[in-house]
């Protein structure tokens, strides 16, 4: 009895293999697995259906351990071995205390011992620790420990023997496999040396004749192929003209048109739902006014408005604030700030000083750069038309010897044209050949292409008698006579229920308390917005007034900017600077020269061209200087502007 129970675990596992558990339900498969085993006795078909019904009852206790073995042994378990550790799992933990020790190790001693030994392992070594825990988040903690982890840990010395007994068995196995081993011993090899071979004696290569070249025929798809397209194609458009038709025209057994007082009916019904959708038409308003009563240069909304308002509010508040410190005695940082400004004055004049240093500096690197590109250019001149001499003589050469090999390759092909000679008429039977073979294989193709389009027009003018019929068949009208009373319930016999023409009534008793509801949430919104759009009013009063005051103030800084001196004066005392434009200067002038001198060698009848560059030159050094003193000044108004946040100038007034 006892070592049958290995047999009954395996047909469990392969039961257990079959379920799909989003697919079957448990108790259907049950019945199909207790017709499957009526052949067993009724202790071995209970057994089974017991443990394959409680392996799947107890899926999330059975895959917290399976998964977790999987994830650290997947390499050597394949997914054929999880039924049979979660059967084994299933009896060492709920089934341990029916079974008993000798069945359980003979249903582990049935199956693979070495994978057996290793889940065995797992589980008891682990099963303090983190499996109870896993257990713990899926039932209470007590029941765990009284149910299961109890009875298993009184099971732990005999499971123990169990194991070394395992273990014994795989040592004992292993080495019996390494006894039987035979070792190859390598011999060595009787060879001989072989012969050196002889050099073989060249072939003659026998000269070939030309190949003939392909027809043209042969990459060409044959006539016949584009007939049959054209044909499909006419037939294709003739079908979609007669099935066009067939849509289009009524057919004569039936007259689907509506008569007059069908089509008076459903105009007017048409019309009503149409002057139902006007529902809103007396809350519109108006074309907007085309006078602007506002003059602002850009269109400020309503966030934008409260946040300028407030802005203009708090610096009110500050202003109102510095005036009570100063009546309360505080000290005015005026002469601090008239300090403070000289000396950015005067650092900024050291920053343009360096700046105009630098670039008087550039200018004379650019322009020596300039008088040795000059003097690269001309020795590259020098070197290239010595080079120009040289290969001409080389094409001449090159050309006699062209002309040589030419004249060897035309005798060449003389010789070669009188030997095409003699297989022309050859070539001229082999091509009437294959003409009647081609003819031959035409015909039948024809023949062949004609059946097969016989055929198919019989079948489509079949499915075109079916489609008229079916059609026919759609178009007849369906009569329904229908007896229904508006004011008597449908008899279900529920709480809330009630006849048609009470629930219309009701519905529009509370169409029209929505439609007052509504009308109250009109006003009360129009009301909101009166109220907002004076509060925005009154905000833009104040940024008007605001405005007006910062332009005032930005008129008076700039009369007073225009009233300082430049600071162009105390830049052209800057020594450096005078002893750079003096440099700057004459190196202009070394590379002005030096252009005459090639423009004399270039064209000696043109003795003006120097004076002009140099009246050139000195017009744009001037219009140099200019523009970088204007560059200079707007650079300081910037750097003033960035360093005295609090005043504004007259544009950016004017802007916004």
């Amino acid at each position: 009895m006892a070592s049958s129970y290995g047999s009954l675990a395996k047909e469990a596992i392969v039961l257990l293999d079959r379920f799909r558990a989003g697919r079957q339900c448990l108790d259907d498969f049950m019945e199909e697995a207790s017709k499957d085993l009526q052949n067993m006795e009724t202790v071995h078909q209970k057994f089974i259906l017991d443990v394959v019904s409680g392996c799947i009852e107890q899926t999330k206790l059975l895959d917290v351990v399976v998964n977790v073995f999987y994830g650290q042994n997947g390499r050597c378990l394949s997914r054929g071995d999880r039924s049979q550790l979660v059967i084994i799992c299933y009896l060492a933990t709920f089934s341990l205390d029916d079974l008993g020790l000798q069945r359980f190790s003979n249903i582990i001693k049935s199956l693979d011992i070495k994978k057996m030994h290793t889940f065995l392992t797992f589980f008891f070594t682990n099963l303090t620790t983190w499996i109870q825990d896993e257990w713990n988040n899926i039932y209470e903690a007590a029941y765990v420990e009284k149910l299961w982890v109890g009875p298993l840990l009184r099971w732990r010395p005999e499971m123990d023997i169990l194991l070394d007994q395992l273990a014994v068995k795989i040592s004992h196995g292993i080495h019996v496999k390494k006894a039987h081993i035979k070792t190859t011993e390598p011999q060595e090899f009787s060879l001989t040396k072989p012969k050196p071979r002889p050099l073989p004696v060249p072939e003659v290569i026998p000269l070939q004749e030309k190949s003939k070249p392909v027809p043209d025929s042969t990459y060409k798809a044959p006539k016949e192929m584009q007939m049959i397209e054209e044909i499909k194609q006419k037939n294709l458009q003739k079908t979609e003209e007669l099935l066009y038709e067939a849509n289009m025209k009524q057919f004569r057994c039936v007259n689907p048109q509506k008569s007059e007082h069908t089509k008076r009916a459903m105009s007017q019904i048409k019309e009503g739902l149409d002057s139902k959708l006007k529902f809103n038409s007396f809350h519109s308003s108006g074309n907007p006014s085309s006078n602007k009563t506002n003059s602002w240069p850009i269109k400020l909304n309503s966030a934008a408005i409260l946040r300028q308002g407030a802005l203009y509010d708090r610096q009110v508040e500050e202003e109102l604030q510095r005036m009570e410190r100063l009546v309360e005695g505080a000290l005015e940082p005026s002469s601090f700030l008239q300090w403070q400004k000289e000396m950015r004055e005067r650092d900024l004049q050291e920053e343009l000083a360096k700046i105009e240093r630098r670039r008087l500096e550039g200018r004379i690197s650019y322009e020596e750069a300039a008088m040795a590109h000059t003097r690269i250019m001309e020795r590259n001149q020098k070197v290239a038309q010595l080079k120009k001499e040289e290969t001409a003589q080389l094409m001449r050469s090159y050309a006699e010897k062209r002309m040589q090999e030419e004249k060897e390759i035309r005798d060449l092909m003389q010789q070669v044209a009188e030997g095409h000679k003699n297989s022309k008429a050859a070539k001229e039977r082999i091509q009437k050949f294959k003409q009647s073979i081609v003819r031959e294989v035409s015909e039948q193709r024809r023949e062949l292409l004609r059946q097969a389009l016989e055929e198919a027009q019989a079948e489509l003018s079949r499915k075109f008698e079916i489609i008229r019929e079916i059609r026919a068949i759609q178009s007849l009208p369906h009569i329904r006579v229908r007896n229904f009373d508006d004011t008597e319930t449908a008899g279900h016999e529920l709480l809330g229920e009630m006849s048609l023409v009470e629930l219309k009534e009701r519905l529009a008793l509370l169409g029209d308390a929505q439609q007052t509801e509504q009308q109250e949430k009109r006003e009360h919104i129009l009301e909101e917005k009166q109220n907002k759009k004076q509060l925005l009013l009154e905000q833009l009063d104040t940024i008007e007034l605001h405005r007006r005051a910062l332009a005032q103030a930005a008129a008076i800084r700039k009369e007073e900017r225009k009233s300082r001196p430049f600071y162009r004066q105390g830049m052209t005392h800057d020594e450096t600077v005078l002893a750079l434009q003096k440099k700057l200067e004459e190196k202009q002038q070394e590379r002005q020269r030096l252009k005459q001198t090639q423009s004399k060698k270039a064209k000696p009848s043109e003795p003006t061209a120097a004076h002009t560059v140099r009246n050139t030159g000195t017009h744009n050094k001037e219009s140099l200087t200019d523009t970088s003193w204007e560059e200079l000044e707007l650079s300081f108004e910037r750097h003033i502007q960035k360093d005295a946040p609090s005043v504004v100038s007259q544009t950016e007034t004017l802007k916004t």
